[in-house]
């Protein structure tokens, strides 16, 4: 009888910590980490600015509201295994930091690393994760990002479940992010884990890295859904490797992937054209509907591709992909995007009278004769998003 009790209790106790994870990342998160533009330079008045800018420039009101710190912020331990904070970097501590971001209505994150040191060779929590668990619970921490350097022999599954365990035990809701870059297939296990996973190695501010992810996540559809998400990696937007063009593909793809949108730029001083871009409410919404479908590539004929996107009540996001260095003239035929993917034999179904459709880039309703056609142009590296809203 008692073993039959305690067997309960676990299930009971199991049961509590996936409501728990549940309730959080329902939609991909979205925010700023600090790593693609200041690297290891971060600093709590870097982190303070970005603050204050994300709640100024409109990017709060827009959805974002994790501040992250990645690596860099930790330099030691204690006599007593206790994470020790850069004082030079941050004199006032994690707390205090965390404390400012939440003044400002914002969520506050943190780096760590499942090894034994970090990527830039910091501690890692290897055998620390309870501890750290509860300091940054006592801090104030939202957000958990957990990478995969330095971890040798380590299983995968088992050390971030270990964090993940750690977090509940804890007992405040932060959402865990496994950065693991895709090595060990974390979308196949990862789901009752963390509440997003690296499907790649780092972006890198390119179109062909940017691209070359894309690529990678084809397959991966299935695996993601409100709480459990497919991790592209972190934007690259307005870090000035790609031109205007590439940005609004970047960042239009990671939309239409249902990714977390994790901007990486310099907020105090980035550009209106940037600034269009992160805070374009269309596409937001296209990433953040709550339906939470990733899109599939429906087509792939040179250089030219057409992404799908099922959104809630029988709508849908189309983006058209010229991921070729030539413009691309596209003759679209409306009739056909309403009913690709799967259901083009069940085309009676649907009515284009039904729907309002907008190209969301430009926020119009999509031009296009009494037949459902149209004829546009694609620069090299651009896309045209459409959305189909039932009316």
């Amino acid at each position: 009888m008692k073993k039959r009790l305690v067997i309960l209790l676990c299930v009971l106790l199991s049961f509590g910590a996936f409501a728990q994870k549940f309730d959080l990342a329902k939609t991909p998160p979205m925010g700023w980490n600090s790593w693609n533009k200041f690297g290891c330079k971060v600093n709590e008045k870097v982190v303070m600015k970005v603050a204050d800018a994300m709640v100024s420039s409109g990017m709060q009101a827009a959805g974002y509201e994790y501040i992250v710190i990645d690596d860099c912020w930790q330099i030691s331990r204690d006599k007593d295994g206790e994470i020790v904070v850069d004082k030079t970097r941050f004199p006032h501590g994690i707390k205090y930091l965390a404390d400012y971001i939440h003044s400002k209505g914002l969520k506050f994150g943190i780096y760590t690393c499942a090894g034994t040191k970090t990527c830039a060779g910091r501690p890692g929590a290897l055998g620390h994760e309870y501890q750290d668990a509860r300091t940054y619970a006592r801090w104030g921490v939202d957000y958990l990002k957990e990478d995969w350097c330095n971890t040798t022999t380590q299983d995968a599954k088992s050390s971030y479940t270990n964090m993940r365990d750690a977090l509940f035990t804890a007992g405040r809701p932060i959402v865990l992010s496994l950065c693991e870059w895709g090595s060990n297939k974390p979308w196949e296990w990862a789901g009752p884990v963390g509440h997003l996973w690296r499907t790649t190695g780092d972006i890198r501010d390119s179109w062909d890295s940017m691209i070359h992810i894309v690529d990678l996540e084809k397959d991966l559809s299935k695996y993601a859904g409100p709480g459990h998400w497919n991790d592209p990696d972190m934007l690259e937007v307005g870090n000035g490797g790609m031109t205007i063009e590439e940005d609004k593909t970047h960042f239009s793809m990671w939309c239409m992937l249902a990714a977390p949108l994790m901007a990486g730029n310099d907020l105090e001083n980035m550009s209106k054209e940037t600034m269009g871009i992160l805070t374009n409410a269309n596409l937001i919404a296209v990433d953040q509907d709550s339906l939470g479908k990733q899109a599939i590539c429906a087509r792939e004929v040179a250089g030219y591709e057409i992404w799908i996107k099922p959104l809630v009540k029988e709508g849908k996001a189309v983006c058209l992909l010229n991921r070729s260095d030539e413009e691309k003239t596209v003759h679209i035929d409306f009739n056909y995007l309403l009913t690709e993917n799967g259901d083009y034999w069940h085309k009676d179904k649907y009515e284009l009278k039904d729907y309002y459709i907008t190209d969301l880039w430009e926020n119009i309703e999509a031009k296009m004769d009494k037949s459902g056609l149209s004829t546009v142009k694609i620069p090299p590296h651009s896309v045209k998003v459409y959305s189909f809203i039932k009316k």
